[in-house]
């Protein structure tokens, strides 16, 4: 593991008052050349722990006013995970619990999960089996991803607010950060969302990709997101029909 916090920066719905109990893990499935925690990913800092020690972070967390336990980059350790919710739960877990992933999942872990996790969390980060080729070495991203969000959503549903709080309690919400030179796809990923899931997914437009990790080894990702580029991908959306967007964060930053 390499952290676990209150979170605040977090959508809306998982936020609130007290934050997203968040629990990040080491390394990942995936491995984008553009990653954010490039240091976490790729080169694995963070520290061991076991079954029991991580039951009692989610404990920790929820003691602290944590609305849900958010696990961040959990494909690889789904078994662990499962064995120290088993014990969290027994020792008084309540809170819905988060399984906040890339979407490179597959469908028979997710089936495993089926009854457990609230919310499905997942990126779906490029419609083109190319572009998934050149960031993260895996072609078949799109293809699985796409399997993955159904059986997500086949499971949860849309997602779930709580009218009096603001806070979600079941569902799917879908993160897409959106790329320069429109390498992310996404009039098409809105366009499957919509279709394929439903026109009342929440999604995340995100707006804060900058260069980080290898991403200068791409000409095309060496540079910052401009506001022109992602108000072009807001105005894709809500043309595909996606209009449940979670407020933007607009972070531009020159490089």
């Amino acid at each position: 593991m390499a952290s676990y916090s209150a979170h605040f920066g977090e959508e809306a719905p998982l936020v609130g008052n007290n934050g997203s109990g968040t629990i990040f893990f080491t390394h990942c499935n995936l491995l984008c050349n553009f990653c954010q925690n490039y240091e976490i990913s790729h080169m694995g800092e963070g520290s061991p722990l076991d079954d029991d020690q991580l039951a009692e972070i989610m404990l920790a967390l929820q003691q602290t006013g944590c609305h849900n336990i958010n696990f961040v980059t959990p494909s690889h350790v789904v078994p662990q995970i499962l064995s120290a919710v088993y014990l969290a739960a027994q020792r008084g877990l309540t809170v819905p619990l988060v399984y906040n992933c890339g979407g490179y999942d597959r469908v028979e872990t997710l089936k495993l999960l089926h009854g457990i996790v609230d919310i499905y969390m997942p990126d779906f980060k490029f419609w083109d089996s190319k572009v998934a080729q050149d960031t993260c070495d895996a072609p078949d991203y799109p293809e699985v991803a796409k399997s993955a969000l159904i059986e997500m959503h086949r499971q949860v549903g849309d997602l779930c607010i709580d009218e009096a709080s603001g806070l979600a309690f079941k569902g799917v919400l879908v993160r897409h950060l959106v790329l320069p030179g429109g390498l992310a796809g996404t009039a098409k990923v809105m366009a499957f969302l919509a279709k394929s899931l439903s026109r009342n997914t929440y999604v995340n437009v995100m707006s804060q990709y900058r260069p980080c990790g290898r991403a200068r080894d791409m000409k095309v990702l060496a540079v910052a997101l401009s506001t022109a580029e992602y108000d072009q991908a807001v105005k894709e959306a809500k043309a595909a029909g996606i209009n449940r967007l979670d407020k933007p964060r607009r972070v531009f930053q020159g490089w």
